[in-house]
């Protein structure tokens, strides 16, 4: 198991103690305040954040990773990370050993948790520490693990460069996500050519600047629309031209309108296009 530092350790007490429960997969259901954050701590164990209702961000070194419903990020052990809610949070975790049977990558990833996963999460959560190694609980988990094993990716990710001029780009657009500026102004600015930063974004965090532009404009939208902002004053806070284009990138993305997503809690989605 790892040693995770003290100062790194979740401020949750219930947390801390389900790192230490006997089996191999334990859940945790926790509600959130809009803006609540959890601080920078880290897990002997991986986690899968998942929630019921409203938009998460997870945040870490290397990346952001938003969680909107039928969503879930998966956390590797001994990952420093926070997790923000956009809006009012019912998470719904999972804390996972080594010996869970479930694959988990080195690097965070968000996957989509089709309806039967979700409904499992929900039971699996409510189990207590020592539920019976035989009989229907054990049962339960084992179908989770099946579950989880296969859950799809969902291009719901901001990774960021490592490059200190592109890093600079990015890090200007994620507190401006509307500001327009093409390559060539960005690179006046941070010193380098639009080829070299067209280079750096496609190599460093495996999009095009435009895609990574839109990206972040997506992640903006879903932790603004989750605190209840309208559509329009999004979209246009956003850079976009009308409402419609960005409804447009919004159903192209996640496959539903935003208010129709929101309302159905992920449900009306297929799966999310990169």
């Amino acid at each position: 198991m790892l040693h995770i530092g003290q100062n790194l350790r979740s401020r949750d007490p219930a947390v801390e103690a389900r790192q230490r429960w006997p089996k191999a997969v334990v859940g945790y259901a926790v509600d959130y305040a809009a803006g609540h954050s959890t601080g920078r701590h880290a897990h002997e164990r991986a986690q899968l954040v998942h929630g019921e209702k409203g938009v998460m961000t997870v945040r870490t070194d290397d990346g952001a990773w938003v969680v909107p419903p039928g969503y879930a990020v998966w956390v590797p052990p001994g990952v420093v990370h926070e997790v923000r809610a956009a809006g009012a949070v019912a998470m719904r975790t999972l804390y996972l050993r080594e010996d869970s049977g479930v694959p988990v990558a080195s690097r965070c990833r968000v996957v989509r948790v089709p309806a039967l996963a979700r409904e499992l999460i929900a039971r699996v959560v409510r189990l207590p520490a020592d539920y019976p190694e035989a009989g229907p609980e054990a049962r339960l988990v084992a179908v989770l693990v099946d579950e989880l094993a296969d859950l799809p990716a969902a291009p719901l990710d901001l990774p960021l460069p490592r490059d200190r001029r592109a890093m600079a780009v990015a890090e200007a657009l994620i507190a401006m996500p509307a500001d327009n500026r093409d390559l060539e102004a960005w690179g006046l600015l941070v010193g380098a050519s639009d080829r070299t930063l067209a280079r750096l974004f496609r190599k460093e965090t495996g999009l095009t600047f435009g895609r990574w532009r839109q990206r972040r404009r997506l992640l903006a939208a879903l932790e603004r629309l989750a605190a209840g902002e309208p559509v329009t004053a999004v979209a246009l806070d956003l850079g976009y031209e009308s409402p419609s284009a960005f409804i447009a990138m919004f159903r192209r993305a996640l496959g539903a309108p935003p208010t129709r997503y929101l309302r159905l809690g992920g449900d009306a989605t297929q799966e999310p296009r990169s």
